[in-house]
């Protein structure tokens, strides 16, 4: 069993930046049976978690609701979320792909390549 997060705004769509997408999409897929869809709220720059006056770089709350998975696909993230992601264990991969039914199969058929050049540089 494996289970793969998108961040997105909509449930449908890979959000273009992690940090401001205020939903997961989390998929467990569990060999031939069909996988299983789920969303989970998730702390964004713009909620009360993480404004101006709250907003830490150790991005904990953002990445609270997902701490079973295993893999983080998303459209694109800042370089301090990137480096948490990478240090709580999940496999990241960056893409343009916008739709999550279709990251999922290309993911699934090992065809999904990661884009490093969609890490945002925060200075």
């Amino acid at each position: 069993m494996i289970k793969i997060a998108f961040p997105t705004d909509d449930g449908e769509m890979i959000s273009a930046h992690f940090g401001r997408a205020p939903l997961f999409v989390v998929v467990t897929a569990n060999g031939p049976e069909a996988p299983q869809f789920e969303k989970r709220d998730k702390a964004f720059h713009g909620s009360a978690e993480q404004s101006p006056a709250n907003h830490t770089h150790n991005h904990n709350s953002m990445f609270e609701p997902i701490a079973d998975c295993q893999v983080l696909i998303a459209g694109g993230m800042g370089q301090p979320a990137y480096e948490h992601a990478i240090a709580a264990g999940l496999k990241v991969l960056l893409t343009d792909q916008k739709s999550i039914t279709r990251a999922l199969a290309a993911y699934n058929d090992g065809q999904l390549i990661s884009d490093p050049r969609r890490i945002h540089q925060h200075r």
